[in-house]
């Protein structure tokens, strides 16, 4: 067998293990434990820190739930009570668990950024935070970062037969021209 039919058979052979690794890459079984990621867009949320505490909100809707953390070790605040105001409007909070507060807005807020403020007592320590939150229109979302996983195959398949064509028909030039010429002139 000529050495260039050898390569291109090498190539051929090397092409599913190639696809294959990319493949079993893309979450087919092979999670190593992880959670599965949620798909979809994000629900907006903001945070709003200082020295002693941390308040995480997430807007799902008109409905905002609030988690209020020790900035130091990440612990849940016990027996806080929290004032909010959402772009200078008060939004009454009323606790959910520990560190954990929800509220429900009069309307579901349009895009844009608002401010966020909040007054923290919890014990003898008081504190005022300040955030944004930054609400994006639906629909903006990057489609190319959710294509489902065929087209992800079909991508790395075409491509990787792309090469073996051009493999082959480099293989079938390589060959032509070591070829002999018969005939001549008469």
């Amino acid at each position: 067998m000529k050495p260039i039919y050898l390569l291109a058979a090498f190539a051929a052979a090397l092409l599913p293990l190639i696809a294959g690794t990319a493949w079993a890459a893309d979450d087919h079984g092979h999670d190593h434990g992880a959670p599965a990621a949620a798909t979809g867009p994000a629900l907006p949320r903001f945070a709003a820190v200082s020295d002693i505490f941390e308040l995480v909100g997430v807007l799902d809707g008109k409905q905002l739930t609030l988690y209020l953390d020790r900035f130091a070790d990440n612990s849940p605040v016990k027996g806080a009570q929290l004032d909010l105001e959402i772009d200078g409007a008060k939004v009454q909070t009323a606790p959910h668990g520990e560190g954990e507060f929800e509220a429900m807005l009069a309307e579901a807020p349009k895009p844009g950024v608002l401010s966020v403020s909040a007054t923290v007592v919890a014990g003898q320590e008081t504190d005022l935070l300040a955030g944004e939150l930054d609400i994006h229109e639906e629909g903006h979302a990057d489609a190319s970062a959710t294509s489902p996983r065929w087209q992800r195959v079909a991508t790395w398949g075409l491509g990787g037969l792309l090469a073996l064509g051009l493999l082959i028909w480099i293989a079938r030039r390589m060959s032509a021209a070591r070829q002999p010429r018969l005939g001549g002139a008469a």
